[in-house]
């Protein structure tokens, strides 16, 4: 196995080809550990343990040392940079962008590294009663476990999210009522 950088933005794929489903994307820079090559496709494990498929042409020079930078910041404030981005599934940058995605671009402009999913997000969260949210805790919603959507609290009742509901396809800053419909919720926070 070999840490490379990739090159460019690329989807990261499900299988080993174009058509198979874009499960994330890496940008340009980002180390990943290369853990197999078949034909020209690579299969890797992103620094947050994301696995999927890139070309090999995407790989460039040996990855070393650090690539993120902790620094001052408000999540909330860097995902508001999203703010009217396309809904892309398994998207991560502002011409299109996930729920999941949008969380974790968030966290990672400001050096910090999340999960990608919204399960795992929640996963490594700590629970929160609704009276203890504070701006900046995350809304997980479905089952226990197996959130499928996930939204930032911004207070006064409004949360942050990437969503494609009712053809909205976008991201917004909207009632937290107007998301929750049948929905299992649950509030998570990622650090204190």
């Amino acid at each position: 196995m070999s840490r490379r950088r990739t090159e460019r933005l690329e989807p990261l794929r499900a299988e080993p080809r174009d058509d198979a489903e874009q499960v994330s994307q890496v940008l340009p820079g980002e180390p990943v550990e290369v853990e197999e090559v078949r034909d020209r496709w690579a299969r890797v494990r992103t620094d947050y343990d994301y696995p999927g498929w890139v070309r090999t042409d995407a790989l460039g020079a040996d990855a070393e040392g650090e690539w993120l930078e902790l620094r001052e910041g408000d999540p909330v404030e860097e995902a508001r940079a999203y703010l009217g981005a396309p809904y892309e599934w398994g998207g991560m940058t502002d011409r299109g962008i996930d729920c999941s995605g949008l969380v974790h671009m968030a966290h990672r402009r400001i050096g910090r590294l999340v999960p990608r999913d919204a399960h795992q997000q929640e996963a490594a969260a700590e629970p929160v009663d609704e009276s203890e949210l504070r701006r900046g805790d995350l809304v997980c919603f479905g089952p226990p476990g197996e959130a499928h959507h996930i939204a930032f609290w911004l207070g006064e009742g409004r949360i942050l999210h990437a969503t494609q509901r009712e053809g909205t396809g976008r991201v917004l800053e909207e009632p937290f009522e107007r998301a929750r419909g049948q929905h299992e919720i649950r509030f998570v926070r990622l650090f204190n």
